[in-house]
């Protein structure tokens, strides 16, 4: 609840946005206020993030003190630890050596005890009994909050001390107050709350506005700590860190002391880093094996396998896939206008070219079989002109959609100073993201309707069995894909690059190895199947 506050108050609008001004408004200078301990901590952890400074005027025990060390929080009263001894002198004025504690059920409870009990001991006070107090966010329950207030105060009932000590934030005290005027107890008629009241500087007595009429009596002549009134220590040199501030400029970033200003790195995927020469060499092994592959259907290009599966379409596909392997190269080392200039239109454009032909021998694989039954009119359409047609008209779109890109708003060389405190981010600015996003989608749509055609086409004769290699690897490329677009949006810097390059070279091997390495294993390894007699027999 804390943090949704402190974050309403900083966005201020009908629905708040964390990172984003919705609503003009004033800029908020300090806040002031968390009189309990784990509110003032809760906001500072949200406050210091923007470097907004935060004055507290709780009471807090050293051990809690040292929990924030955040130079944007201030707390304006000493910690509570010299409170403790002024108690003792207290007792010891009026000669109260018999004493009984009330405490919160909380770590800054128990670290009262753990310092009050051992200065009581010393200094000859005796304790008469310790009772724990739950505060409402330990209840289960009212029941639950009046049965722990019964069983504390029985011990009350049964003790002779005349002076007790009452430890507790302004939460706990309204809840003691509460439980003590609603619960119907049978200690209250026989046992007098006028005693010595003894409480410490962060025990707040506000009422609710219920409260007002009930009777708290009892409390009246309560001794109460306060905080000493003089000039606080350190306040000039807070304010001084939080007025004279100088805003870092945009290639620098402040150190933790908030008082010096220390240059950001570069960030961009290089070449010569473990991860970029990884990635470099897989594109490079890939290209080379693509070559092979290619060169193996050129010296078979006689063969049955080769034959059956539109030759010319098969090698405009590898060729293709060989520049998918090395379109990553683009990617790699520090941002040019040429690199940038290429990137994504390039990537588009080859790759759209690899699925039209993809998209084209599914097609034919289709219209072949149809062409087989006896007086069909398909075989018109059987040949280079179809397949031709399907690769040129798809990858045509592609290309003037690249073309408008590059003639209007061309990607350049630019540098993110926001996004990563301590480092310059080195990329290429795409422009508008929908250009990008029109490209990917486009290649997202063909992919799908080669998917669509491989699958229904899956069951069709031995002879014309390549829609199933193209349904798998499809379906591969498809999954990589979509994997990327929340994986690219979820990184920066160098890792978003990498994830591109990753999703490149993954695509294009999924369609490699599905595609073509059943193709080569037949050729190479099992060269007694690549006979025209055993499409045949596979057929019939």
């Amino acid at each position: 609840m804390t943090y949704r506050i402190i974050l309403e108050l900083l966005y201020k609008s009908h629905s708040y946005f964390p990172n984003y001004e919705c609503d003009t408004h004033k800029t908020l200078m300090a806040v002031i206020g968390g009189l309990a301990s784990d509110i003032s901590f809760h906001m500072g952890n949200i406050l210091g993030l923007f470097k907004i400074p935060q004055l507290t005027y709780g009471s807090f025990a050293q051990e809690e003190n040292e929990m924030n060390q955040s130079p944007w929080f201030y707390s304006m009263v000493p910690n509570e630890d010299q409170q403790y001894m002024g108690i003792i002198w207290l007792l010891q004025h009026f000669g109260w050596t018999w004493v009984g504690l009330f405490v919160v059920n909380d770590d800054s409870g128990e670290h009262f005890l753990k310092m009050m009990e051992p200065l009581l001991s010393q200094n000859g006070i005796c304790l008469a009994f310790t009772g724990r107090i739950k505060n409402q966010f330990q209840w289960h329950g009212l029941t639950d909050g009046l049965d722990s207030v019964s069983n504390v105060f029985q011990a009350f009932a049964d003790s002779k001390a005349k002076t007790y000590i009452l430890y507790g934030e302004s939460k706990t005290i309204v809840s003691l107050l509460t439980l003590i005027a609603v619960g119907d107890f049978e200690w209250k008629e026989n046992v007098s709350l006028r005693k010595v009241w003894i409480t410490t500087a962060q025990a707040d007595f506000a009422l609710t506005p219920i409260q007002w009429g009930w009777d708290f009596e009892f409390l009246h002549g309560a001794i109460s700590f306060t905080i000493y009134t003089n000039e606080l220590p350190g306040f000039q040199k807070f304010l001084q860190d939080s007025e004279d501030c100088i805003q870092c400029p945009e290639d620098q970033y402040p150190n933790k002391g908030h008082n010096q200003c220390i240059p950001k790195e570069i960030n961009f995927l290089s070449i010569e880093e473990p991860l970029g020469i990884s990635l470099a060499t897989i594109a490079i092994s890939f290209s080379v094996f693509t070559v092979f592959v290619l060169g193996t259907f050129i010296k078979h290009r006689d063969s049955p396998v080769v034959k059956a599966n539109n030759r010319d379409i098969t090698y405009s596909l590898l060729i293709s896939l060989l520049l998918c392997f090395l379109c990553p190269l683009l990617f790699l080392g520090r941002p040019r206008m040429v690199t940038c200039f290429l990137q994504q239109s390039a990537f588009g454009i080859i790759f759209t070219v690899a699925v039209s032909c993809i998209l084209a021998k599914t097609i034919t694989v289709v219209i072949a079989f149809m062409a087989t039954k006896p007086g069909s009119k398909m075989r018109k359409w059987v040949g280079k002109r179809l397949t031709n047609g399907i690769v040129l008209s798809c990858s045509s779109i592609q290309i003037c959609t690249c073309t408008v890109w590059l003639g209007t708003t061309p990607p350049f060389p630019d540098l993110d100073t926001k996004s990563m405190t301590e480092e310059i981010i080195i990329q290429c600015n795409e422009g508008p993201l929908i250009m990008f996003y029109l490209v990917l989608g486009y290649m997202g749509l063909l992919s799908l309707l080669s998917l669509s055609v491989a699958f229904l086409a899956r069951k069709l004769p031995d002879s014309f069995n390549e829609a199933k290699f193209i349904t798998f690897s499809m379906l591969v490329f498809c999954s990589v894909w979509l994997c990327f677009v929340p994986s690219y949006l979820s990184t920066k810097g160098k890792y978003m690059v990498a994830v591109e390059i990753f999703s490149i070279l993954t695509s294009s091997a999924g369609l490699l190895a599905c595609i073509f390495f059943p193709k080569c294993y037949v050729i190479l390894l099992k060269p007694e199947l690549n006979k025209r007699e055993q499409l045949i027999r596979r057929k019939n």
